[in-house]
């Protein structure tokens, strides 16, 4: 068996090329995110930035800890707790104590992501005096970077400054401050440490050297820092550890940090876990959906490839072949294929994967540091898939081209009479009856799920195989239906283009493919973040009763004069609100987060329409919450244990139940129930007969001094109207342009295959009379027409997905029509029309510069 299939092999090769290409470019994807996915599961062992060389660092409570009967459940609060006053005065007779401050600054032609410091906190970096000197006045600011220089004048949101000097973060072979070149110093290693200018030490601190570039600052001196942020919720102290862990005790949640638990300090110190997850999100995602791209495409060309040689088998049945023979010749085929391809693939699996972790480190979806490991399990993954996929690519073609007796076999060589085999049947029924009862059941019980991410990327996989297994059923009449009208056309070439793509409906369905599946996924997942992304801008319009709404300039909230300010206007009924999360624990075990946002329950009303369903908004108070359906509790005038933004734990009233919405109605409490939030937004309503511009006029007076925006209603919806972030985005291009490159590449491939094995039929024509150009043109349209067919049927399946989200939309009191990416799916099928034509016009002219008569005598 094993020769005949290497005879068959070279004999027959321009359709075992195509099946070699599309399952190695599908192995070598499967290799590329399995790689990739491999290299994301650790990351590196991050040190201390802000605080490489504090000796101590001492942090208030920020974590919320609640044992159960399985564990400890812990969560990051919303308001961290500030070091207990009592505390400080026990540290400060240890040493030097040092407050930090952190918080978020706007200025012209800065980063868009600079931070407020004080100028004594720059030691325990360490930082170093690059140009210029330390400030000493309130408007005077020393930067890190190189966006502005000293003498330059700077206009901020804390106010119009003059940078006086700037910083770097030491490195090896300099230690902080000193201004000269010394031994080396190993990360890690004991120093002392200081920033110095012409003018002297600003600090000295014992540590270890920081990681350049870590952060974009802005250094204040210590008095106008802590007017610009009040609070402080950690320090440094310069001091035995062992002394300050005794001064600390008995401190709820008070934390000492030393070595490398400093950069627990840092402003986001999981930041490279938090990259991890989202990398193994995206490359689980990219992964998932190209496994089931590749598979899908390579056991359709397979079964395409198989199916071709209808007529082979015919004529090897007749001269006394055995079924279980075929069979074993095709699997020896397919094995001979599949293992030339996959180890092809995993080949080209190695090569691309380091470039697209380059991309993705290039284009901010991943960080610096993450590059390809040298895990070794994703290439077996990759290898053993494509073989199995090529064996099973084969396995329905084989036993039913065994099965299938001489004479038959013969005479259906040149119709498709049975394009479908029963097990295909049933399978296909089975899928699409799976699909729409798991529907049924979440919109049921819980259709919420069908608007998570996992859920609209997963579902429309089942769809799409369900969908191709059952297309030869509906090909045939899709086909007449779309090419009928240019059926009626003077002129043979519409009925020709008609009869020929119904009459070859595995040539059909196998073109259709893929360009159904890039259509479907097209179409599904833009059009659900798109349908999701409106949704939540129109509840936000609908739940906005005010006329204005008045933003800070900074994540530091109004201060008490502003708000003292914009109360004051004349004609506006002012309601501020503040951001801040309550915590409950469900079942006993599960701790959960909700977003809260704190207000007065009068100015509330008038301001806001909340989607409540039970109680009234009125009924809030500071024994009250007002609660959504998705918590385990929700029923009015029950109580219910929390734990406020702070860590209190409180029991609370439900005033009111709001409906579910997109996910976004979190809970709303009094600002009593919300200690330390800032006022973070400020809802303005005006009063009977209030002129809008006179009341636009003071409230941008009120906030001229401190900075603010005020917006009107419309321009605050537009404002916030919620985008699909960077990295679901490009994830999602990510995953889309994989798809389309694939489908491309395997969309040229089948049609070169399905060209190649018309020959004779093109000769047939040319004989008949037909032009070289008529021909070529019939071939065209001949493509043109499948390519429709498959962005039909990728439609149908986008349509059915999205109507499902549609259906849980409107259960859950957030209707909104389907927004469907007519772009993106148009640009899709524009490109597989493009590739079509041109795969099968090319091949079509080359083999038409040979005689008619010559290319008729071709045997196959």
């Amino acid at each position: 068996m094993l020769s005949v299939a290497l005879r068959t092999l070279r004999a027959r090769w321009v359709t075992f090329v195509g099946s070699f290409v599309a399952l190695a470019l599908g192995v070598a994807l499967i290799a590329v995110m399995g790689l990739s996915l491999a290299s994301s599961l650790n990351a590196p062992d991050g040190g201390p930035e802000r605080f490489a060389a504090a000796p101590v660092v001492v942090k208030g409570a920020d974590t919320l800890r609640v044992p159960t009967s399985i564990g400890v459940r812990v969560h990051k609060l919303a308001q961290p707790r500030a070091v207990p006053a009592a505390v400080v005065v026990r540290l400060k007779k240890l040493g030097t104590v040092v407050e930090d401050r952190s918080f978020a600054v706007r200025a012209r032609g800065g980063p868009g992501d600079l931070v407020g410091h004080p100028w004594s906190t720059a030691a325990f970096a360490p930082y170093e005096i690059d140009a210029g000197r330390a400030p000493r006045a309130a408007d005077e600011v020393v930067v890190s970077g190189d966006w502005a220089q000293p003498g330059e004048r700077v206009r901020t949101d804390r106010g119009t400054v003059r940078v006086v000097g700037t910083v770097r973060v030491a490195g090896t072979g300099r230690v902080a401050g000193t201004g000269r070149v010394d031994a080396p110093v190993r990360t890690g290693a004991p120093v002392r440490v200081g920033v110095t200018d012409r003018g002297g030490a600003a600090g000295q601190a014992s540590g270890a050297v920081a990681r350049r570039g870590f952060e974009n600052a802005v250094f204040y001196v210590d008095e106008r820092a802590a007017a610009l942020s009040p609070r402080s919720v950690q320090l440094v102290v310069d001091a035995d550890a062992a002394a300050v862990r005794e001064a600390v005790r008995g401190s709820t949640g008070v934390q000492v940090l030393t070595g490398d638990a400093r950069r627990y300090a840092d402003a986001d110190p999981d930041r490279d876990s938090e990259a991890l997850t989202a990398m193994n999100a995206l490359f689980g995602t990219a992964g998932g959906v190209t496994g089931f791209v590749s598979v899908f495409v390579v056991a359709s060309t397979f079964a395409f490839a198989v199916a071709q040689r209808r007529r082979e088998f015919g004529l090897l049945r007749t001269a006394g072949a055995t079924p279980g023979q075929i069979r074993r010749t095709v699997f020896a085929e397919a094995l001979v294929v599949g293992v030339l391809a996959s180890a092809t693939g995993c080949v080209l699996g190695a090569y691309g994967a380091p470039r697209l972790a380059a991309r993705m480190v290039d284009g901010g979806l991943a960080p610096g540091w993450f590059t390809i490991g040298d895990a070794t399990w994703p290439y077996h993954l990759a290898f053993w898939t494509g073989l199995f996929v090529a064996l099973c690519g084969v396995v329905a073609a084989s036993w039913r081209a065994g099965r299938t007796a001489p004479v038959q076999a013969l005479g259906e060589a040149s119709v498709d009479t049975r394009a479908m085999t029963r097990g295909r049947r049933l399978t296909g029924v089975a899928l699409l009856a799976t699909a729409a009862v798991t529907l049924v059941l979440a919109l049921v019980g819980d259709p919420g799920e069908l608007l998570h991410r996992k859920t609209y990327v997963s579902r429309p996989m089942l769809l799409i195989t369900a969908v191709a297994l059952l297309a030869p059923v509906v090909v045939r009449p899709l086909t007449r239906l779309i090419a009928w009208l240019p059926a009626q056309l003077p002129g043979a070439g519409g009925m020709l283009v008609r009869e020929n793509a119904a009459a070859g409906v595995r040539r059909t369905a196998a073109i259709a493919a893929p360009v159904l599946v890039t259509v479907a996924l097209a179409g599904s997942l833009l059009g659900a973040t798109a349908t999701l992304n409106e949704a939540k801008a129109d509840e936000t319009r609908r739940q906005t009763a005010a006329d204005f709404v008045v933003t800070p300039a900074s994540g530091a909230g109004f201060d008490a004069a502003t708000l003292r300010g914009l109360r004051g206007v004349s004609g506006a009924e002012v309601s501020a609100t503040s951001s801040s999360a309550v915590y409950v624990l469900e079942d006993g075990v599960s701790l959960a987060k909700s977003e809260a946002r704190a207000a007065d329950p009068g100015p509330l009303a008038a301001t806001t329409r909340l989607p409540v369903e039970a109680g009234r908004t009125s009924d809030l108070d500071d024994d009250s919450i007002i609660v959504n359906r998705e918590w385990q509790s929700h029923t009015v005038g029950q109580r219910v244990r929390v734990w406020l933004g702070d860590g209190t734990r409180k029991s609370l009233r439900i005033a009111a139940v709001m409906t579910t919405g997109t996910g976004d109605n979190g809970v709303y409490v009094t600002p009593r129930n919300a200690p330390g939030a800032p006022v973070d937004r400020v809802d303005v309503a005006l009063a009977a007969g209030a002129d809008a511009h006179a009341v636009a006029a003071g409230l941008r007076a009120a906030v001229h001094s401190s900075g603010g925006q005020v917006l009107t209603k419309d321009q605050w919806v537009r404002a916030t109207r919620p985008e699909t972030n960077r990295t679901t985005r490009l994830g999602l291009l990510l995953v889309l342009g994989i798809a389309l490159l694939y489908t491309g590449i395997s969309l040229a491939n089948t049609m070169v295959m399905a060209t190649s094995d018309r020959v004779r039929e093109l000769a047939v024509l040319r004989l008949a009379g037909a032009t070289r150009w008529q021909v070529l043109r019939l071939v065209g349209a001949e493509a043109l027409t499948v390519v429709t067919v498959g962005g039909v049927l990728g439609l149908l399946v986008a349509g059915l997905n999205l109507l499902g989200m549609w259906s849980a939309l409107g259960l859950l009191s957030a209707p909104i029509p389907i927004e469907i990416p007519w772009t993106a799916i148009g640009a899709v099928l524009g490109a597989c029309a493009v590739t079509a034509v041109v795969w099968s016009v090319v091949p079509a002219a080359l083999a038409l510069r040979r005689r008619a008569v010559e290319l008729a005598a071709v045997r196959e």
